[in-house]
């Protein structure tokens, strides 16, 4: 079967967990012969790797773009044939013309270049509304030009190209839910991002979500039908013995690591209240928190008020090799998430030696049995068990030793296994329809 896949974002271009979930995901289909992918990003830029999948930039699409020549005029005339009713253009002057004709109320203009093609930030931005609109324009034309079974759309920024696409092709869609908004707001949803995520559930065939977390949320919040939803479990890729050979501490302090967006959804506040608990039982100990987000300055004043900064560090963002280079200092990793509808940090930590400490507000925590578990607001049980990993050899090896065992076992070709499965229901389903 070929599927047409919908993501934001993908390596070595990402953010985030969204990018990496969708990286494993297609090299664990890849092992499988019946699946095909074509992955479609906004932008593309050339160094992705592709050897388990098709990928197309959005931005590298033109829009149905015809040459027609009109004797008469002695010239040729760009023609764009946009069943949506969307007329491209290239600049404000030919907007302004465009916009004097008339047109249907439906109809809407875009911008493209010379060539019928969209600019795409690919980025989160200011303008990513407008790029999610125009990233479903192109999904439409990329429908109509390409042969595929089934539609995949990663998560809401993917979800209107994955209904753009179903509505051209007739195709049954599945849309994968990595998060909601209840989960990044804590609560307080964007009516905007709302009403795609609703529209997104109910135009799917399928539904799957990162955690059963998850799954109770779609059913709750979004009054979908249980029936529809599959819960499958993230993985991590596997670390390579090269990789594993250079995982060796360089440093003497204990080292404790936050790393994830510095954000509300990712509880950094309490990760530095139980570090200045910790510090006032241990002084051979050092904290870092490696990311960047719309929390960190507040998490700097903080850090500060605490009197603390000799003993805390802020990285910035980090991706790729500089992610393991940190595990590979750590002695302890914290995930304090307040609402984590999975958490691949985790298992990537475990993958590298490292204990970890998670939230039961954390999907990753329904899996793994061999992390120290705690609720994200109780920074008194957080502070006792990073001191106790730190200060209790035994206690450390023991988690260290089976957490490792335990994550090597969480392939992405076994969450891989059951996606298909889902797209086969998909399948078997819009048959039954027809």
């Amino acid at each position: 079967m070929k599927v047409l896949m919908f993501g934001w974002e993908f390596p070595p271009h990402i953010s985030g967990g969204l990018g990496t979930a969708c990286y494993g995901l297609t090299k664990g289909l890849a092992e499988y012969k019946d699946v095909d992918v074509i992955f479609v990003v906004p932008k593309a830029y050339g160094d992705e790797d592709q050897s388990s999948m098709q990928l197309i930039g959005a931005n590298d699409v033109s829009i149905t773009k015809r040459k027609m020549v009109f004797n008469d005029l002695q010239k040729k005339i760009d023609y764009y044939e946009i069943e949506s009713g969307v007329v491209p253009y290239t600049d404000p002057e030919e907007y302004a013309k465009l916009t004097s004709k008339k047109y249907s109320e439906t109809t809407q203009f875009i911008e493209t270049d010379s060539e019928g093609k969209l600019s795409f930030s690919g980025k989160y931005g200011a303008d990513l509304l407008h790029e999610i609109y125009k990233y479903s324009v192109v999904a439409e034309s990329i429908a109509n030009e390409n042969e595929f079974d089934l539609i995949h759309a990663h998560d809401w920024l993917a979800y209107p190209a994955g209904i753009a696409a179903k509505e051209a092709s007739g195709k049954p869609l599945v849309i994968h839910v990595h998060a909601t908004d209840f989960d990044r707001s804590g609560g307080s949803v964007n009516p905007q991002v709302y009403e795609i995520e609703k529209r997104g559930m109910d135009a799917a065939d399928k539904i799957i979500t990162v955690s059963n977390l998850t799954r109770k949320i779609v059913i709750e919040k979004y009054g979908i039908d249980p029936e529809k939803i599959t819960t499958v479990y993230n993985a991590v890729e596997p670390v390579s013995k090269e990789e594993k050979i250079k995982l060796k501490k360089g440093v003497n302090d204990k080292i404790v690591t936050f790393l994830g967006r510095i954000t509300m959804q990712k509880g950094p506040e309490y990760f530095i209240e139980a570090a200045n608990l910790v510090l006032k039982k241990m002084d051979n100990v050092r904290f870092v928190m490696a990311g960047s987000g719309d929390m960190m300055n507040a998490m700097i004043k903080r850090v500060a008020e605490l009197k603390i900064t000799d003993k805390f560090h802020f990285t910035g963002f980090l991706k790729g090799d500089d992610v393991f280079d940190m595990f590979r200092m750590s002695d302890v990793f914290v995930m304090p998430s307040v609402s984590e509808p999975f958490g691949i940090v985790p298992l990537e930590a475990m993958q590298t030696n490292v204990p970890v400490i998670i939230s039961h507000q954390s999907g990753v925590s329904e899996i793994l049995k061999f992390a120290v578990k705690i609720d994200y607001w109780d920074t008194h049980a957080m502070a006792d068990a990073i001191y106790g990993l730190l200060n209790y050899p035994s206690m450390w090896n023991m988690f260290m030793k089976y957490g490792k065992e335990e994550v090597d076992n969480l392939q992405w070709k076994n969450s891989a296994k059951n996606v298909r499965d889902v797209y086969k229901k998909a399948l078997k389903t819009a048959q039954k329809n027809q």
